[in-house]
């Protein structure tokens, strides 16, 4: 089992694992019907660029489908050795990659790269980039933790909360719930309120945004299922997330 582990976290067969998953979105993509809410996404999110885009933990491979080609962008991706092929396919879509994630435990920020690439994220908004991020830190599902909201306050940036979904897709068993799209579906791309965070944001304005994210992220992805006829098997009290 080690030496499997070594061998598919080799970089050549990371690079393989990212062309495939790339080439596979782009199909998924070609092949489905997209629906977005609101009608004028795109015009109305224009004004706002560079955004933060805030996700939950599990849609890191359908929001992509989100991005105009035009749009230059950033995406934060762990550090992890999973996250390697997740990167290398972003790269592919024309998404440039941020390694690095935020912690539950302070302290571990330094450890797990978060410092560096909250730097980075700041310096890609002010070089125009959008930049896409989960807001719930790992292990803690759908519950939007303190970064997404700093890194508005500290670059000015509204926080926009997106659900990408699929009528025809895997959901996993995991603890995020994560789910990708099958070719041939019908995808839903819903866009939330802006969630800005003044420079002065003080303890209990970070509190009020953090909590705000939250309620958007849930709101979108309620809306998104809804319009493909299904219900969020991450939803907090559904079934799934209750296994």
């Amino acid at each position: 089992m080690a030496m499997l582990k070594r061998i598919t976290r080799s970089r050549p067969v990371q690079a393989a694992l990212g062309a495939l998953l790339a080439g596979y979105l782009r199909l998924v993509r070609a092949t489905s019907s997209v629906a977005t809410d609101p009608p004028d996404l795109y015009e109305t999110a224009g004004g706002l660029m560079p955004v933060i885009v805030a996700m939950w933990h599990g849609q890191h491979f359908m929001v992509p489908f989100a991005r105009r080609p035009q749009d230059p962008a950033a995406a934060l991706v762990s550090r992890h050795g999973d996250g390697e092929f997740n990167a290398l396919a972003l790269n592919r879509l024309g998404i440039r990659a941020v390694r690095g994630s935020g912690a539950r435990e302070r302290a571990r920020m330094h450890e797990k790269g978060g410092v560096a690439a909250l730097r980075e994220l700041l310096k890609a908004l002010a070089g125009g980039e959008l930049v896409v991020l989960t807001a719930d830190v790992p292990k803690v599902s759908r519950r939007c933790g303190p970064g997404i909201v700093t890194l508005a306050r500290l670059s000015g940036r509204p926080v926009v909360p997106v659900a990408v979904v699929s009528s025809r897709r895997i959901d996993f068993r995991s603890w995020d719930r994560a789910s990708i799209g099958l070719p041939f579906g019908r995808i839903a791309m819903v866009v939330g309120e802006p969630v800005f965070v003044p420079r002065d944001a003080g303890e209990a304005a970070l509190e009020d945004a953090r909590l705000a994210v939250e309620r958007g992220l849930d709101a979108v992805h309620t809306r998104a299922y809804a319009m493909i006829g299904s219900a969020d098997p991450g939803a907090r009290g559904h079934p799934q997330q209750q296994a």
